[in-house]
């Protein structure tokens, strides 16, 4: 399996890179945004594990660039920032998973291995065109159209509707869909996920209604008849 790291401290890269190949796994190190952009353009990666404080180019900056260039590699943040709030603001940058540094490198592996495990199982799905309404949501592209008319989601926005979409007609609480779509276990008084339902309905919306609240419970996902 062939790693991108993307970490300037040399302490920290030897330590994770001798994890790695201790594991099996082929890694290639950039200690700068500038130079891991440019192996991006050439290359091609079953992982990314990137650092958020990174000279230049950030890491925070780096994921939306490739998210924006469309390039879907997972990507697991790794950052002495243990905020909340600086999670949320790396995962919705487009990143799939946050680790606080310092970790147990145990975990890593389980995160790296749960990361890659996921995307194989979504690549391996054979329906890759999902029909809601006038609505088209296609996996492999990351595209969400209606009529044929591109909706510009976020990342985050895109995680949503494909949870839901993948559980039509279930009523899927907050917790589930926190878990879910952010990947970390935030306490329950957030409103992060009403936030992100509000977003998604004002643009997928216009014309049908698909989210429905299930009072006290959580939302579903259905087409009205």
């Amino acid at each position: 399996m062939n790693v991108l790291l993307i970490e300037d401290d040399k302490r920290i890269s030897e330590f994770i890179i001798k994890g790695l190949e201790e594991n099996n796994f082929t890694v290639h190190l950039a200690e700068t945004g500038e130079i891991a952009r440019d192996l991006l353009q050439h290359d091609t990666w079953d992982i990314i594990l990137m650092d958020i404080m990174l000279p230049g180019i950030d890491g925070i900056q780096l994921t939306k660039i490739m998210r924006f260039k469309k390039i879907h590699t997972p990507i697991l943040m790794l950052s002495a920032l243990s905020d909340t709030d600086d999670k949320v603001n790396a995962l919705d940058s487009g990143a799939d998973d946050y680790l606080v540094k310092p970790f147990h490198f145990k975990e890593l592996i389980s995160r790296v291995n749960a990361l890659t495990r996921r995307t194989k199982f979504n690549y391996d799905k054979v329906e890759t065109l999902h029909k809601l309404g006038s609505l088209a949501i296609n996996p492999e592209e990351h595209k969400v159209t209606e009529n044929d008319v591109l909706i510009d989601l976020s990342p985050r926005e895109y995680k949503l509707l494909l949870f839901l979409l993948e559980n039509r007609n279930k009523v899927m609480s907050r917790t589930q869909i926190l878990n879910a779509v952010w990947g970390i276990n935030y306490d329950n008084n957030t409103n992060v996920v009403d936030v992100y339902i509000s977003y998604l309905r004002n643009k997928i919306e216009q014309n049908h209604k698909f989210i429905h609240t299930i009072k006290g419970t959580g939302y579903m996902l259905k087409e009205e008849s």
